[in-house]
């Protein structure tokens, strides 16, 4: 029947919508006290790292060394739960500057402790602040942390002091790489670490150089990991501001592939993993920070948490190589190491690393949301406007779609002839819906009407449309994109006129269906208009945009159809 049909649609509609409520609810509630400050007990400041016998972390801070015959762990660094905060830590700071980001490193450690993202203005009223991805303020944390493990000598770690000639390096013009050096000398083996920069991209090289000047050999391996508190500003309650984005940890393995790790998961248990290859990081809206270890392996992925029952502990997730490195005495060796910190710019994602596009999250419906965003860039590079690629992707869709529109609206229009018949047995059988329902089945009968003919086609699309609306969720490319009025397709529409004419365009196309026969199911149709605009109020844009497109055409196609239906009648 026409009215299973349409109640087949809205509540598959409904459904995404209390999803997303749902999810919004969890969105919009920190999960976190502001103002609190407790963090994660780091390591020591000194140049050692206490050699264990367990192969996975045991301490909040750093892994411990996997098992190796032979030498005692060296003595004199302090236990991981004594030290203060990783954030407290004194130390200088340099500052690197390519033509895509501008990062800070710490003398302690020789790690990354903000970034910030040229290209991606934090908002668009402030284009001229870029985006700050990483940070060492409390209370949101984020921040790199690498260091070497061994047993014989000494092995630095993220807490230890290093050297740097300098205190702003650039790429200058006519450079395409940068290299930073720090040292740091422990008896006779001299360690160098070397960050390498490249223009136009978000990956950097992190190497470990060893010099081993003394008459033993060297044997070492390396960690590198991120760490990261579960902080967000809160956000004003009462209608959308912001659509949820997972925000996390995540690994991919050959065998087991993508696999989002959510900081609650984190909280419960620690991951211990055997790999040949992959890659660990931690993902936000829009952007990621991934190590990805050279190959070949083995490595071990890992996670910790630091003080679990803080107001707001540190998360970490990285990874350590299981395959020792060895330096012969008076031999020099090397162990590297890459970062991707930027946004989930799906080109250089796929160049990057294996898998590593997946970390643009479009859930359960990727194997048909990849292939529309393919198509949507496309349309880009033609077009050049993410809003037009937006309408010209609509309108492949709905060419795509219209045999199946085509028989839904003819059998639309077949019932909405057949109204007044109905109306007629609606009175003639009042309040006996058995018989109703059974004088209603022999008039479709008669003239060849499948009430349900209408359903299937809207079914099969209604994947397409969820998968969409993944699409312009995750891409960062739509981040800051302006059309016509609206300056980024990413965020609700400032002067509601998207919304307005989407609840508008789906008060046409009621008009244009057979109504309901019963009254309170016609009363849900005509309110569902208005409780659709006010949610999407508040979505993004570029989503509003395409379902005022949609709507759009939905109401040419069925009129045209309609009217052709009619004149032969």
């Amino acid at each position: 029947m026409m009215e299973t049909q349409r109640l087949i649609l809205y509540v598959a509609l409904g459904l995404v919508l209390m999803l997303l409520w749902q999810s919004w609810i969890q969105y919009t509630t920190p999960t976190q006290a502001p103002g609190q400050n407790e963090q994660v007990q780091a390591g020591g400041s000194g140049t050692t790292t206490p050699a264990r016998d367990a192969t996975v972390p045991d301490a909040p801070d750093a892994p411990s060394a996997p098992s190796a015959p032979a030498a005692p762990s060296t003595p004199g660094t302090p236990d991981a739960s004594t030290e203060a905060p990783a954030q407290a830590e004194a130390g200088g700071t340099i500052v690197v500057e390519t033509d895509l980001i501008r990062a800070e490193l710490s003398t302690i450690g020789g790690d990354i402790r903000k970034v910030e993202l040229l290209d991606y203005p934090v908002d668009v009223d402030h284009p001229e602040v870029p985006l700050s991805l990483m940070s060492s303020e409390p209370p949101n944390i984020f921040m790199t942390e690498t260091g070497l493990l061994g047993r014989g000598h000494e092995f630095p770690n993220h807490r230890t002091e290093w050297r740097i000639d300098g205190e702003k390096f650039t790429l200058d013009s006519g450079r395409d790489s940068l290299e930073i050096t720090f040292s740091h000398e422990a008896g006779a083996v001299t360690y160098r670490k070397v960050y390498r920069f490249r223009r136009d991209s978000y990956l950097v090289d992190v190497e470990y150089r060893v010099d081993n000047g003394s008459d033993t050999p060297w044997s070492g391996y390396q960690y590198a990991q991120f760490v990261r508190t579960d902080y967000e500003e809160a956000r004003t309650m009462g209608f959308l501001t912001a659509l949820p984005s997972f925000r996390g940890g995540a690994i991919y393995t050959p065998e087991d592939r993508f696999q989002k790790i959510g900081f609650s998961d984190l909280a419960d248990s620690d991951l211990k993993r055997q790999t040949e290859s992959g890659w660990v990081s931690m993902l936000q809206h829009y952007f990621v920070g991934a190590w990805l270890p050279a190959e070949p392996g083995p490595y071990e992925f890992y996670t910790s948490v630091a003080d679990r029952a803080a107001m707001l502990p540190m998360y970490r997730i990285g990874y350590k190589t299981l395959a020792p490195v060895e330096v012969a005495p008076g031999a020099s060796g090397v162990l590297d190491n890459r970062l991707y910190i930027g946004p989930k710019e799906q080109d250089r994602l796929e160049e990057a690393a294996e898998g590593l596009v997946l970390s643009v999250d479009y859930g359960w419906l990727t194997v048909v949301a990849s292939p529309l965003f393919w198509l949507l860039s496309w349309i880009h590079k033609v077009v050049g406007n993410w809003g037009w690629a937006i309408i010209f992707l609509t309108v492949l869709i709905k060419l795509v779609f219209f045999p199946l529109s085509a028989a839904s609206y003819k059998s639309m229009a077949k019932m909405k002839n057949l109204q007044p018949r109905l109306k007629t047995l609606k009175d003639r059988y009042g309040d006996d819906r058995q018989k109703f329902q059974q004088e209603m089945m022999k008039i479709y009968k008669e003239e060849k009407i499948n009430p349900l003919g209408g359903c299937l086609p809207i079914l099969v699309q209604i994947p397409v449309f969820i998968a969409l609306y993944w699409v312009l969720l995750e891409s960062v490319e739509l981040r800051q994109a302006d059309w016509f009025w609206l300056k980024d397709l990413s965020v609700k529409d400032p002067f509601y006129i998207l919304p307005i004419l989407m609840g508008l365009s789906m008060l046409v196309q009621q008009r244009l269906n057979p109504a309901p026969m019963d009254d309170i199911q016609k009363k849900v149709m005509m309110a569902l208009p208005f409780v659709f605009t006010v949610f999407f109020l508040f979505f993004p844009s570029g989503l509003v945009l395409y379902w005022v497109v949609n709507n759009v055409l939905s109401i040419a196609q069925q009129w045209f159809i309609t009217n052709k239906l009619q004149a032969k009648s």
